[in-house]
């Protein structure tokens, strides 16, 4: 039986910001250097493990676990752990392969303990890896060793530590900013999208002026609300435009010209527009927070 090595190393994180077409510069926002825009090839929609895993070290996100060439592992908050259980295939899948692996008894582990690796069936077939119980994907548009461009993705992908748990934010810069941005997206134009290139809505049956939020419960679960931590402040525009509303559960929920922000379940990568027109309430925005039709 093949064994496959896990051993630490140390890897430099590469920045990068998923995006659907040229970042749009926005009056009064604090602009970063030029981004080349990549897009999510075609590719199959499941990674075979051959060359063990690692961890890693960012100062984003402290210590992480990587496949063998040094490429991020990824868990899925929409996933479960007990039992195990995957929630995306189809074009998910494509643009988070899944990790798949024959026996994670063959494994050598350094750094991880091995009692946390496992296997989960996946529903087109083959086994997925699972950390602590958590399948194990990449994020295809992580394309150099250590890159973490899937942190954070639609507030549901995050990388693994090595205990399983998921990564968060380490250093006080990252903690204290909520990153957004204005890129084109099909024929939508020039809209609000998260970090990793989710589009962000806002609901006709809120309002702005004062703002308030109507989606709670259930909606909330379908609408996931762009959440601003303490002490946190929105990045990437106009700071005139930008603010925050109390939720009903004490949260503090971002606001862009007013109107509270969200993200859509149905949207799985990043240029989905899935939620546009839904119900004839919820609307893509501009920078300004006015709605897109």
């Amino acid at each position: 039986m093949r064994k496959l090595i896990l051993t630490v190393s140390a890897i430099a994180l590469a920045a990068g910001l998923a995006a659907c077409g040229q970042e749009q510069a926005v009056p009064g926002a604090a602009q970063s250097a030029a981004r080349s825009t990549v897009d999510i090839e075609p590719r199959a929609a499941a990674v075979a493990l051959t060359a063990g895993l690692a961890t890693a070290e960012s100062a984003e996100v402290g210590a992480f676990v990587t496949d063998g060439d040094g490429r991020s592992l990824y868990r899925f908050d929409k996933d479960t752990a007990k039992p195990p259980t995957t929630a995306c295939a189809g074009e998910c899948a494509t643009a988070w392969p899944p990790v798949m692996v024959e026996d994670p008894i063959a494994l050598q582990v350094t750094g991880i303990d091995q009692a946390l690796l496992g296997t989960i069936e996946r529903p087109e077939g083959g086994r997925q890896l699972t950390i602590a119980g958590w399948p194990a994907y990449r994020f295809a548009k992580d394309v150099a060793a250590g890159d973490l461009k899937g942190q954070g993705a639609g507030g549901t992908w995050f990388a693994f530590q090595p205990d399983g748990k998921k990564a968060v934010a380490k250093t006080a810069e990252a903690a204290k900013t909520v990153p957004l941005t204005v890129m084109k997206v099909g024929k939508l134009g020039q809209i609000v999208t998260d970090q990793a290139g989710m589009t962000l809505y806002r609901f006709d049956k809120d309002t702005a002026k004062p703002s308030t939020t109507t989606c709670a419960g259930d909606c909330a679960v379908k609408w996931p609300p762009v959440l601003l931590p303490d002490g946190a402040a929105v990045a990437g525009l106009d700071p005139s435009v930008v603010g925050s509303v109390t939720r009903p559960d004490g949260s503090k929920q971002v606001t862009v010209g007013g109107w509270p922000v969200y993200r859509f379940s149905g949207d799985k990568v990043p240029c989905d527009t899935n939620g546009q027109g839904v119900g004839g309430t919820w609307f893509a925005l501009d920078a300004t927070g006015a709605k897109v039709k």
